[in-house]
């Protein structure tokens, strides 16, 4: 399934840049950036559950936050892309 990871950290301390630096590591360990502060990540359940928990036990609730979209299995047909940088097909053919 396709989800939709957005985040707002908040960087005022060094604590605040570590926080945002794991969110966006894990988010890239499962899927790919396609704005500064959202990723697209295609997970099973299981993967979602995973990362799911480590992003909610990254974050400072009292600081930060975090959306997650549900888009779905077909998700990919729901987004539509305007502009520069279009997002990779990460299950298209890899062109070396």
């Amino acid at each position: 399934m396709l989800m939709l990871i957005t985040y707002d950290v908040n960087t005022e301390d060094r604590e605040g840049k570590t926080r945002l630096r794991r969110v966006a590591k894990l988010c890239l360990d499962y899927g790919q950036r396609v704005q500064l502060s959202v990723f697209e990540c295609e997970v099973d359940p299981g993967q979602w559950e995973t990362l799911r928990h480590k992003l909610v036990s990254t974050i400072a609730p009292e600081k930060d936050s975090l959306r997650f979209y549900r888009l779905g299995r077909d998700g990919k047909r729901r987004v539509e892309h305007v502009g520069i940088k279009e997002p990779v097909d990460l299950e298209g053919p890899l062109v070396v």
